[in-house]
Parts: structure tokens; C-alpha cells; sequence
């Protein structure tokens, strides 16, 4: 019985609801041994998540409840223990990092007393704990760790966050580290980063960690074992490499199917006069150049992506593309006229023809508006496009056009899921009959299978209706199968452009093949090289 460092053995946990009860965990058993990685594969709603949160403790009950099932931690079952005991245990024994650490950091203290104050309360004395603090800091690689521990988190950029919460996860040295979708919406340079220190420190602690995640790449290059999960139940287990080479269950076979980076290559569109045209545009704010004179152009019926870190510009080039800024100098080049010069009674007009989606639908779609209003808004601001007759036809042409019904049209966001959310943002650029639709992050956030679904979306409501696509994107596997060009930023400049062939076979510039080198491929076999190639280049 204590052969494992933790042991799930038969868990089921039931959510009560008004509409009953929902089964989220139903008969799961794992386990973890000391100096194990064990990856947890599955999508939204698969369970994943609430398994790990009871091992933690972290349900709510009511209205949740553990109905059934022990959690043996060095033999002990956790779930039988007194409070004062398992408090013992959570933060210094076991330890949880989580997915959005600027929701979990506080901010209106700074990093360094939050972190402090993890070891105070286990018996630790202040000036220890602040000694400790800077050790760890600097440990994960946060640049000034005296300073930094005197900032607050929002100074800090997502990826120093993260190292911030594993800073404080790690600072009571604990067993076992659960790691909750540690690099979802990285960068992939910042996520190979963080990858690679929790697979340091774990090496040289010899904890147990377990990693929950639907990011079949980060299971290639980090897994010892995998557990699959969908539907609340354990559908498959194995070592990484069985999982992804012979996979048994119709589950896991459907998610490495969808997983990016395995389709062909685009070809490119035909040459043609551009759409649209950048020429040296630029944006200062204050001393600081955020586009330091960016050129290029794209085709009708093209998806130009544009990839790079975090900070490198491409967020700001969007913004002043659609003069949601002003640019700082420059022209912007739409079917002959300089959309920078336009007045707000041309700009009003242009904004039919260039529209925008968003990465996360949550925040730009108004959770008072059904999806009726959400679409129609549209035709209320741009009234010649069409008359309110036939508004409701429209509506439900466009929903069912995105792989939605009409009957949807009643509903408000928060009744749907992520990728639905998005698909309805989708709609809503589509109902003033764009000719380029700017794609922020638009898919990044998404699980797997998901992501595949809108993707293949966009790239036939390209071919159906002619759309060109500004893909803004971190993920270089999606970027691979969906452009037909790449414009690589960095620093607010851009570094690289070409053919998405010839960027993926054949980049010149060390920081494409670095970015390419720290992407992630689902097959642990291709990811071992990759490994090796990163570790070639940092020498």
C-alpha cells in the first residue's frame, strides 16, 4: 500500500447541481513515484483538473463531492485526515502550480512577502523566509531577485509569473509538485524555459511531478507515463512513446489526429497585386519604439501569419493596423488608399471590409447580449448593409455557416463552450462581410481537437467566401498547417519572412531556428531531437 509516493485509487467526485448531479471524476486510479513525471492528458471537462484539486483539497463542498475513492500519500490516505493534518502536508509536502498565476498571485502584495509568507506559516521565521525567498528567485531565473522581490506581480511578464509561482511551490521543498497546465498560452521559447526548469529542479529534488495538460507536445517532452482522460474516466495509460505510436483508445487516437503540425504545407496563393500594403510603419510611445518601421503585404485569398514572443509587436501591429492606435509614422496601404489618412467618416466605412477575433471570446463577447444581439450589432451600426427583416435569417445563416444551429441565436455566451464562444466571435466578424479578418491568438487557448475544428473552419470559410487572414500566432505547429507565408518579429521588427516552407525547412536567422527549435512535437521520438538540437544551439 505505500509502494507509491501518491496513490489514487478508485476517485469519484460528483458536482450537485439545480439540473443534478454531474459525474466529473468516476472511478480514476493513478499513481506517483518519487523522481516521476506522469502526465495527465485530456481536454476541457475531461477531469483532469478536479482530480488533482481533490488531491489538494481544493474542492468545494457542497457542491462538490468525493464520493468515492482514497488518495495515499506516502500510504496515508489523505482524505481521512483532520484538518490540522492535512494543512501539515498541503504547500509543504505537496504543491500545486496553476495555469493563470496572475489570478492566483495577490496584488496588492509583493511577490517576495507572498512568497515569505508560504514558509512563514509552516514555522519558518521572517528573516529566513526572506533570505530563502531571494535563493529561489534567483534559482528560477528572475533577473534583480532582491529587487523583484520587492515588485508586485503585475510588473512581471506571464512567463516571470510563472517562475514566481514555482518559486513559491517549491519553497517549502516539497515531494510532490502538481503543475496544472504550467505553459498554456506561452510563448514557446518562455514555455521551453519553464519546461526545462521544472525538469531541472525535479531532477535535482527528486520530487514526484505531475503534470496536467491537454498540450500533447509538452507530454513528449516531459512525460515518463501518461494517464488519458475523457468523459471523467481513465481511458488509456502508457509510457509517452506507446501512447503516441499505438494508441488503443478511439480517444487519444482522435487527439493525436488533431494534433497540428502533421498536415502538408501550403503552396502560397498566386502572385497578384496586394490587398494590403505596410510600408515602414512605426509606433513610439514615449522613448519606446514598439514598431521600429515594419514592411509587407498580403494577398487576396492569403493567411500571412506573423509569429514571435511576447513584446516582439505583434499585438501592436494589429492595433494600428485597425487604428484602435495611431501609428507613429508610416502607410498602410488598403486597395490604393492609405488607411492612416483616412477621416472618421472613410475610417467607419473601412472598418466593414477589416475586422478582428480575438483570443479570448470571454472577454470580447458582452455577456448581457444574446448571440442574436452579439451578431446584429453589426447591421445597427452599419444600417445600409442590410434591412431588419432579415436580420434573424442572417443571424442563423451565419451561426449555422460556423458550425452552430439557429436555435443558438437565443442563448448568451456563457452557455457555451470555449471554442463554440469562439466560433461565435467568428460570426460576428463575418456579418459585415470582411475581405481581411485579423485573428489575435485566436485559437491559442483552445484544446487540441478544438483548435483543429476552428481552424479548419476559418480555411474553408477562406476558400468559400475568399477571406485573407492576418494570423497572429505563438503556436508554430498551427502557424505550419493553416499559412501560406510568416513574418517573424522580433523587438518590434521583422527579423524574417518567406513561404511557410521555407521558413519551417530552411530559416537563415538564428532566432527563427531558435523559435523552431523550442516548438513542440507530439511525438516524443522527434521531441528527443529537438531536445538535442536546443541544447547544440545554447552551447
Amino acid at each position: 500500500m505505500g509502494d507509491h509516493l501518491l496513490e489514487v485509487q478508485d476517485l469519484s467526485v460528483t458536482f450537485h447541481t439545480v439540473r443534478g448531479p454531474v459525474h466529473a471524476v468516476r472511478d480514476v486510479s493513478w499513481h506517483l513515484d518519487r523522481g516521476e513525471v506522469l502526465a495527465i492528458l485530456g481536454e476541457s471537462g475531461s477531469g483532469k483538473s478536479v482530480s488533482a484539486s481533490a488531491v489538494m483539497d481544493l474542492i468545494d463542498i457542497p457542491p462538490g463531492e468525493i464520493s468515492s475513492g482514497r488518495i495515499l500519500f506516502e500510504g496515508r490516505d489523505l482524505l481521512t485526515m483532520s484538518r490540522d493534518e492535512r494543512r501539515m502536508i498541503n504547500g509543504k509536502r505537496i504543491a500545486m502550480i496553476f495555469q493563470d498565476p496572475l489570478s492566483h498571485l495577490n496584488p496588492v502584495y509583493s511577490v517576495g512577502w507572498q512568497i515569505e509568507e508560504t514558509m512563514v506559516i509552516h514555522g519558518t521565521s521572517r528573516s529566513e523566509a526572506r533570505a530563502e525567498t531571494v535563493r529561489l528567485l534567483r534559482k528560477v531565473g528572475i533577473p534583480d531577485p532582491e529587487g523583484a522581490a520587492k515588485k508586485y506581480p503585475h510588473q512581471f511578464s506571464g512567463g516571470q509569473r510563472q517562475r514566481l509561482m514555482i518559486a513559491m511551490a517549491l519553497a517549502l521543498r516539497p515531494d510532490v509538485l502538481i503543475a496544472d497546465e504550467p505553459t498554456t498560452a506561452l510563448d514557446v521559447t518562455v514555455q521551453a524555459q519553464i519546461l526545462a526548469l521544472l525538469e531541472e529542479l525535479q531532477t535535482e529534488t527528486g520530487m514526484g511531478l505531475l503534470i496536467i495538460t491537454h498540450d500533447l507536445g509538452v507530454v513528449a517532452e516531459m512525460a515518463h507515463r501518461v494517464v488519458v482522460m475523457n468523459g471523467g474516466q481513465i481511458v488509456e495509460t502508457g509510457s509517452a512513446a506507446q501512447v503516441y505510436h499505438t494508441p488503443q483508445h478511439p480517444y487519444t487516437q482522435k487527439l493525436i489526429a488533431a494534433a497540428p503540425g502533421q498536415g502538408d504545407m501550403s503552396l502560397g496563393v498566386a502572385e497578384q497585386e496586394p490587398l494590403l500594403r505596410l510600408t515602414d510603419v512605426k509606433k513610439n510611445y514615449g522613448d519606446f519604439a514598439a514598431l521600429k518601421g515594419i514592411s509587407f503585404d498580403l494577398l487576396a485569398g492569403e493567411t500571412l501569419a506573423v509569429v514571435g514572443e511576447s513584446g516582439s509587436g505583434k499585438s501592436t501591429m494589429a492595433k494600428v493596423l485597425l487604428r484602435l492606435e495611431e501609428a507613429s509614422g508610416g502607410k498602410a496601404e488598403y486597395e490604393g488608399r492609405d488607411l492612416f489618412a483616412l477621416s472618421p467618416a472613410e475610417l467607419f466605412e473601412m472598418r466593414r471590409d477589416i475586422q478582428m477575433v480575438f483570443q479570448d471570446p470571454t472577454q470580447s463577447l458582452n455577456p448581457g447580449m444574446s448571440v442574436y444581439d452579439l451578431i446584429s450589432e453589426a447591421w445597427v451600426i452599419h444600417r445600409e448593409i442590410l434591412s431588419k427583416d432579415k436580420w434573424k435569417a442572417r443571424v442563423a445563416e451565419l451561426l449555422e455557416q460556423v458550425g452552430l444551429q439557429a436555435e443558438h441565436m437565443h442563448r448568451y455566451p456563457h452557455q457555451f463552450s470555449g471554442g463554440q464562444r469562439q466560433r461565435i466571435a467568428i460570426a460576428r466578424a463575418l456579418a459585415l462581410e470582411p475581405r481581411i479578418i485579423v485573428c489575435d491568438e485566436a485559437v491559442s487557448a483552445l484544446d487540441v481537437s478544438i483548435q483543429a475544428q476552428v481552424i479548419e473552419l476559418l480555411d474553408s470559410l477562406r476558400q468559400e467566401l475568399g477571406l485573407s487572414y492576418i494570423f497572429i500566432a505563438h503556436d508554430l505547429p498551427v502557424v505550419r498547417d493553416f499559412a501560406d507565408r510568416v513574418i517573424v518579429m522580433q523587438g518590434g521588427e521583422i527579423v524574417e519572412q518567406g513561404s511557410v516552407r521555407q521558413i519551417f525547412e530552411a530559416p537563415r536567422m538564428r532566432y527563427t531556428q531558435e523559435l523552431l527549435a523550442a516548438s513542440l512535437n507530439p511525438d516524443p521520438e522527434v521531441q528527443a531531437a529537438r531536445r538535442v538540437k536546443r541544447l547544440e544551439m545554447a552551447q
